[in-house]
């Protein structure tokens, strides 16, 4: 599972890294140490210069909500449950397939978080949970597999410009040996030589293009329970807990 992460670059680092040729942000996202379900999020997708064009996609840069809305979905709520979408159900989903066709995107991050039960307990007898950052240890940006849809809101008006909701969601796998101690689940990276395939929305979605990080890739490390309140927010979320701070 991925239900919570980190993403701190400006849209111009972003339009460098992802080779992105048209930006559709409307204005640039504040850094970001705490995204929930959701909250806006910047994502990579590839769209038609306009309807029918017989040009190649563009890549873009957009701003989405974290929480995928399938274009049938009669209530928009449906999106807070559709946060992750598993890798091996993916293509025969009636949320994802459709999206999974001709509408994937990359979710930059910097990094996400997973919570551990400890051998402490809490006051109801619950074990607590010790957070973890997992990123990528050379420091880069981390490419996370994802889906989008478009929603059109039917309580507006045609020339309203807020009746269509892009939202999206990630796509997770089973963990690598050194992450699934700390969780069974994680969220599937795109290789940067295969961006150009995932993003083509003239082909078909495959999931061979979706790879777990290569072990040794991701570094996980112990973080503050600040992350837990959705509401605390800032680059100390992220900085390493000293071990002996750490639960048990």
């Amino acid at each position: 599972m991925c239900g919570r992460y980190a993403s701190s670059r400006r849209p111009e680092d972003l339009i460098d890294e992802f080779e992105v040729v048209e930006d559709r942000t409307p204005v640039p996202l504040a850094a970001d140490y705490n995204i929930a379900p959701t909250k806006q999020v910047y994502a990579v997708v590839e769209r038609p210069p306009s309807k029918d064009s017989p040009e190649p996609p563009e890549r873009q840069l957009r701003v989405l909500t974290w929480g995928l809305v399938p274009s049938w979905a009669k209530d928009p709520s449906i999106g807070n449950r559709m946060i992750n979408a598993r890798m091996e159900t993916v293509a025969e989903k009636p949320a994802f397939k459709r999206a999974f066709a001709v509408r994937r995107c990359l979710l930059p991050a910097d990094g996400y978080y997973e919570w551990y039960p400890t051998s402490q307990t809490n006051a109801k007898g619950k074990p607590v949970k010790q957070p973890y950052f997992i990123r990528p240890a050379d420091g880069g940006v981390l490419a996370m597999a994802g889906l989008y849809e478009i929603w059109r809101d039917p309580a507006r008006a045609d020339g309203d410009p807020d009746r269509f909701r892009w939202t999206c969601t990630v796509l997770t796998t089973e963990a690598e040996d050194s992450l699934g101690h700390i969780h069974d689940r994680m969220p599937l990276m795109v290789e940067r030589d295969r961006w150009a395939e995932w993003l083509d929305p003239r082909t078909a979605g495959r999931t061979e293009l979706l790879v777990p990080a290569a072990p040794g890739n991701l570094e996980a490390y112990p973080v503050a329970p600040l992350v837990s309140n959705v509401r605390n927010n800032g680059p100390e979320l992220v900085q390493p807990l000293p071990l002996e701070e750490a639960l048990a």
